[in-house]
């Protein structure tokens, strides 16, 4: 048996709630409604609209691997979006590695990065896995625990900036006075501000409007914004829907990569367990990379999306599980770096300082 927590986003300003977030971290309220109650026994949800939105696959096989050394409850934060996660949570396979052992796993979904990033930094949750930006807002905080574990290579055509099919907005230049929609502090934010140094643009040269996902279709289905940053697979939803134009994908400004995470706490009391969960969702990612078409019919029902429109995402897609890099921090570093600049982050960092090597 698992749990889900659902976790709610509000409207708190992120910066301001992440400056914040030590003083926050005994009631853990952040950017979150309710943070979970961790229970052996019980199944408790937060909030009437939160269920266990269990996936199963007609491959899925009995777990055969040896069981995790020593009892570990492991709390694992995860967005239906996140495809790999999604996916080897219906299948029970991490349930069925660390229970022989006594031990328990727990599934909190959020809505976004950032607020699961920031459960992670408060303590109410051990796991997570999100895109390249809420990272570096996390290690901005005070008193930061979290960590980088491993990375996903994911891929910079499963990001972008569209338009509408007849807007006049043809270049990235053209943006300038322009309303775009993006959640804040996600991958996408950084790509839009990428975007506009590429054109030798200034943030202050468009007019940003930060929403969730559902709120940000919304409004540009109404002609409310002229541009939406966004990732798959509502990318690809908003392309087959209604036709929007990208105006540029990530490739070339940002990497698009995807980070496990994992608290200082937790690295430190459970590296075997550790070291077993990644390779178990390595083994995962492997078998979703060749299962596109059966994989989409999965996540469909729960995301509310077409297994055709899912499948687009995942074929643009390169999931696996791999160990941090010097590469791969270098990059993160000049994300840092440009936040920073912006002061959408509190202070500098060294994104360096926050890896676990994964021997």
């Amino acid at each position: 048996m698992f749990k889900t927590i659902l976790f709610k986003q509000s409207q708190r300003s992120p910066i301001a709630a992440l400056a914040k977030l030590s003083a926050l971290a005994v009631s853990a309220t952040l950017f979150i409604s309710c943070a979970p109650q961790t229970s052996n026994t019980s199944n408790t949800a937060t909030s009437p609209a939160a269920t266990s939105n269990t996936a199963s696959s007609p491959s899925a096989a009995p777990n055969t691997d040896k069981p995790a050394s020593g009892k570990v409850n492991l709390r694992i934060g995860f967005q239906k979006a996140g495809t790999v996660l999604f996916s080897i949570k219906g299948k029970g396979t991490l349930e069925n590695t660390f229970k022989a052992a006594g031990g328990t796993v727990t599934w909190s979904e959020f809505p976004a990065g950032l607020p699961m990033v920031e459960a992670l930094n408060a303590g109410a949750i051990d796991i997570a896995y999100v895109g390249e930006a809420p990272p570096v807002f996390a290690q901005a905080a005070t008193g930061s625990t979290v960590r980088y574990v491993a990375y996903d290579p994911f891929g910079a055509e499963g990001e972008g900036i569209v338009v509408h099919k007849d807007s006049s907005i043809k270049t990235i230049a053209d943006l300038k006075g322009k309303k775009l929609a993006v959640q804040k502090g996600s991958n996408t934010h950084y790509l839009v501000v990428s975007a506009l140094a590429s054109a030798g643009l200034q943030v202050s040269d468009v007019e940003f409007s930060f929403v969730k996902p559902s709120d940000a279709r919304a409004a540009f289905e109404k002609k409310n914004v002229d541009a939406w940053s966004i990732w798959d697979p509502y990318l690809a939803a908003i392309e087959v829907d209604t036709e929007a134009r990208i105006l540029t994908s990530a490739k070339g400004l940002a990497p698009n990569r995807g980070y496990y995470l994992a608290s200082k706490e937790f690295i430190e009391k459970n590296p075997e367990a550790l070291k077993q969960l990644l390779n178990e969702i390595k083994k995962e990612s492997e078998y979703v990379k060749k299962n596109p078409a059966e994989i989409s019919k999965v996540l469909s029902p729960a995301l509310g999306l077409d297994a055709a429109i899912i499948e687009k995402a995942e074929k643009r897609r390169d999931h696996d599980v791999l160990p941090i890099t010097d590469e791969v921090v270098a990059k993160q570093q000049e994300i840092a770096d440009t936040f920073s600049k912006l002061q959408l982050i509190p202070k500098s960092i060294v994104v360096k300082e926050a890896v676990w090597n994964w021997k």
